[in-house]
């Protein structure tokens, strides 16, 4: 704890000769509150002072249902007072006209360093979040019932919630129309490759273990035939069938809790493996089919942030942009909305419906049956709520314009509609409407996260005021021990990459006495460019070139430096499992040697000293 509060008074210190104001009495609140609240002040307490701060900016001036827990003088706080003032009036509390972007950016990182910490969660609040998980699955049915959706046929009212659904599906399929008529083609041509992923299962099948698939669904069969899909050719299928599952025994998805921050874990749901290894098929398809739509691919991203980051950038200094983060988005998306979607293709439709499994696990809640379409850890989780987003906002922009979109008017709103997972970023005049839809349809928009109003705007992990980058160095694990040879190897990367950012950042008193921290641990401090495979500093400044050997084999510098090396798991592939696992080769890479011995994830990560080359990795 300490360690925290001292890095916390050099960052403040860096912003205190930049923006020429004192922090001994914050330096004071800091180490009496820390004091009396523990590690939740830094983590929970100073992250709600954050983002209140973005709400203020947001919103043009501070009032008293911000900063709860901090005294007030005049119209400001007095905690971070010097550098508010520099944003705000203090007697008003209105922002100035141009307010000092280095005192934005410097209570941004103070306030928001901390909120990312990856610590175990208390049991309430892990209780808490799966109890959030069920209020949000009984959301998502209520909104189905209030759209209509799932009427078969579709109901002959005219009410506005079934005009809604009848235009969601219309727009829907002419949007997206072209990216599954090309799915359907390649389903019907038996052109799928299936993979599996690297992650946990429900089944706890691991690594090479996968690839022996020794559970099949009805459900399945009846789309992706076992012998076709989840053997190597007939033979091994009758050599080796698979166990079938009907619909009542089929293996559910497992929801867990993982830690996020301090506040509130993360929800995610392992799938079954012969689940997710289809559905890893059906997403190549699915991100090919965008690839080859110019429209779609301009709307949607799956590979790249840098488009959605770069509108930010461009709504913060001009102020047209918006950028929209919701609140359980991959939750909240309905499988009606999926099949609505999809209802003018069948056969893409089928197997979507074949790959999404229909029930969960949940804890303390025993086996439950989903309206949602999936949870993250499906592998189509996020392609689809991003096609549902889309094809809501532009319901949201119709509604505004008052009249249908069509292709050559959406393709007007490339560059400035624009969907990565649950970042959307819109026009903002067309925000309010926008919104609204999205409320119609079960989402909640997160206010506290979405912009509009002033010029700051944050989106797909960039922050931006009046166009330029004020993005947070965030500390994602406590600070490491005197024992580096005990500490995790996320924990030593965690601090290195730490050291770096702030040195990008030119915090250079918080960098110091990293380094110093580091020094103390006897830990090596190479210089290493940020692509080698050594864990070391970034420097703009050359270094002396002490420590260096020269490799006269390789004609290779090589410094000593802390190296990551995986333990790997020992799963064994053999026979049919094995050439399956060939077959599903999708690389024109050679395949790792003992490959069939070790795979999937490493059970663990040593760190050991070793000589690299500091140039590259």
């Amino acid at each position: 704890m300490k360690s925290l509060v001292n890095l916390l008074q050099r960052v403040l210190e860096d912003f205190e000769d930049r923006c020429h104001v004192s922090t001994l009495r914050d330096l004071k609140t800091i180490a009496d509150r820390v004091e009396d609240e523990g590690l939740s002040f830094l983590t929970i307490t100073l992250s709600n002072y954050g983002s209140d701060f973005q709400k203020a900016l947001d919103r043009g001036y501070v009032a008293r249902d911000l900063f709860t827990g901090f005294q007030f003088k005049g119209g400001l706080p007095l905690f971070l007072g010097g550098f508010l003032e520099l944003v705000f009036d203090r007697v008003t509390g209105l922002l100035h006209p141009s307010p000092s972007i280095d005192a934005i950016y410097g209570l941004r990182q103070i306030t928001l360093m901390w909120s990312k910490v990856k610590l175990d969660v208390s049991k309430e609040r892990q209780a808490a979040a799966i109890q959030r998980y069920m209020e949000c699955e009984s959301d998502v049915r209520n909104s189905d019932r209030n759209l209509g959706f799932g009427r078969t046929p579709f109901s002959q009212e005219t009410g506005e919630e079934d005009s809604a659904r009848a235009r969601f599906i219309a727009l829907g399929s002419h949007v997206f129309g072209r990216v599954f008529a090309y799915v359907d083609r390649e389903i019907y041509s038996g052109n799928l490759h299936p993979k599996h992923g690297s992650g946990s299962t429900a089944d706890r099948l691991l690594g090479n273990k996968k690839f022996e698939l020794p559970y099949w669904s009805d459900r399945l069969e009846a789309v992706f035939p076992a012998w076709e899909y989840a053997r190597a050719n007939g033979r091994a299928f009758l050599e080796s069938p698979v166990e079938y599952q009907d619909p009542g025994s089929e293996t559910p998805v497992r929801v867990i809790t993982v830690p996020k921050t301090m506040k509130t874990p993360r929800i995610i749901a392992m799938e079954p493996t012969h689940m997710q290894y289809m559905q890893q098929a059906l997403l190549a398809a699915i991100v090919e089919g965008i690839s080859q739509d110019k429209l779609v691919s301009a709307l949607i991203g799956f590979g790249s942030q840098v488009p959605n980051q770069n509108l930010a950038r461009k709504g913060s200094r001009y102020g047209t942009l918006a950028t929209l983060d919701l609140s359980e988005a991959s939750d909240r998306v309905s499988n009606q909305h999926v099949l609505g979607l999809l209802s003018r293709h069948s056969l893409t439709s089928e197997a979507v419906q074949a790959t999404r499994s229909r029930k969960a696990d949940v804890r303390g809640h025993g086996v439950i049956r989903l309206a949602k379409f999936a949870s993250m850890g499906s592998a189509l989780c996020f392609p689809f709520e991003a096609m549902v987003f889309c094809t809501i906002v532009l319901m949201g922009i119709e509604r505004e314009l008052g009249k249908p979109l069509n292709r050559k008017s959406i393709q007007r709103l490339v560059g400035q509609v624009r969907i990565y997972g649950d970042d959307i970023i819109v026009p903002v005049k067309y925000t309010s409407s926008v919104i609204s839809m999205l409320e119609t349809f079960g989402f909640k928009v997160n206010a506290g996260k979405s912009f509009w109003t002033g010029k700051f705007r944050e989106s797909c992990g960039k922050d931006y005021y009046d166009g330029v980058d004020i993005t947070v160095v965030r500390l994602r694990s406590l600070l490491p021990t005197k024992h580096w040879s005990k500490e995790k190897s996320r924990t030593v990367r965690s601090v290195y990459e730490l050291r770096n950012q702030l040195y990008k950042a030119g915090l250079w008193k918080a960098v110091r006495y990293l380094e110093d921290q580091l020094s103390d641990l006897k830990w090596p401090d190479p210089i290493l460019a940020d692509d080698s495979s050594g864990i070391g500093y970034v420097s703009f400044i050359p270094r002396c070139k002490c420590g260096l050997k020269w490799h006269s084999g390789y004609q290779v510098p090589l410094v000593t430096a802390l190296v990551e090396q995986p333990r790997p798991q020992r799963n064994e592939a053999d026979g049919w499992a094995a050439m399956l696992k060939f077959f599903l080769k999708r690389s024109e890479k050679p395949i790792a040697g003992e490959h069939l011995i070790y795979s999937g994830r490493p059970r663990s990560v040593d760190i050991k000293l070793r000589r690299v080359d500091p140039r590259l990795g």
